[in-house]
């Protein structure tokens, strides 16, 4: 099953998403990317023999729905979503800017609900997303209200989509990846992290909790 598997890696030019879509080419997918950087974009792109890449802005939510039929249409076909797109936000509640928590909620809710709701028709019985929400979800800590609000609604929305799809037979999975070592929280678009422990190895748990289960269609474990 894992040869030839056709998958959309969306927000690939973050650390995430650039790891995942080099980690499935090595196992054999064709991949197309979409991304917020282009010149970046155009990068990963090339490092990955030339595969279709587009570029989009998550703000814009109806380009969101229109990657998984142009990845269709690019690769020949399509049988996996995976969706990295995300920003980190920090500050207590009255901290946190109406502008800051909004953009918060459309970047790491509202734009992957938007590509996972233009996936589900192209997709097929045997195909599946694979959206990262993070371990925020179970253990979110004080000065992450908004961020985390914003992460809990994306897992709870997944879990309804997932029961929706299981009768035509579409895997839907709420990928909780733990801290990684990739700077992502020091990237914060508000506010600063808090003290974190180290973050633990990239490669491996994109690859243990991501990538295996988008190329096998087993549940990550």
């Amino acid at each position: 099953m894992a040869d030839g598997r056709r998958v959309l890696v969306v927000g690939a030019t973050g650390a995430v998403g650039g790891l995942a879509a080099r980690l499935l080419a090595d196992r054999g997918a064709a991949v197309a990317l979409a991304g917020r950087d282009r010149v970046r974009l155009e990068e990963r792109s090339r490092g990955l023999d030339g595969c279709p890449a587009l570029p989009f802005e998550a703000y814009d939510l109806e380009r969101c729905a229109a990657l998984a039929p142009w990845a269709d249409r690019a690769l020949g076909g399509l049988d996996a979503v995976v969706v990295t797109v995300g920003v980190a936000g920090f500050g207590s509640a009255e901290e946190v800017t109406n502008a800051a928590a909004e953009h918060l909620m459309t970047v790491n809710a509202l734009a992957p609900m938007a590509v996972v709701r233009g996936a589900l028709p192209v997709l097929g019985a045997a195909g599946s997303v694979a959206v990262v929400t993070g371990a925020i979800v179970d253990r979110p800590m004080r000065g992450t209200a908004d961020y985390a609000a914003a992460k809990t609604a994306l897992a709870a929305w997944l879990g309804v989509v997932r029961r929706e799809q299981r009768g035509r037979g579409t895997s839907v999975l709420d990928v909780r990846l733990p801290h990684l070592d990739t700077g992502f929280a020091d990237r914060a678009v508000v506010g600063s992290a808090p003290s974190l422990p180290p973050g633990a190895d990239a490669a491996t748990e994109v690859d243990r909790l991501l990538v295996t289960p988008v190329m096998t269609g087993a549940a990550p474990t």
